[in-house]
């Protein structure tokens, strides 16, 4: 399996628990390997199968929990 890395813009968290939400949704979504996530320089940094998993579907993911998501 080749996996490929995304570094997402997430613009919105205040705090820590804010990252922990974020990170936690990512890591569970179906095709993720792992995601970690800084809220100082608001992004997110995401390992996954290109097979399973699109870059779109992860900012989505992001997004539903209120957060933005720049193109």
């Amino acid at each position: 399996m080749a996996t490929e890395t995304v570094k997402l813009s997430v613009h919105g968290m205040t705090c820590g628990n804010c990252a922990r939400g974020v990170q936690l949704t990512l890591s569970r979504t179906p095709g993720v390997i792992r995601a970690t996530v800084d809220q100082v320089a608001a992004s997110a940094q995401v390992e996954y199968d290109p097979a399973r998993v699109k870059p779109e579907v992860l900012a989505a993911a992001v997004r539903e929990l209120g957060y933005d998501v720049p193109a």
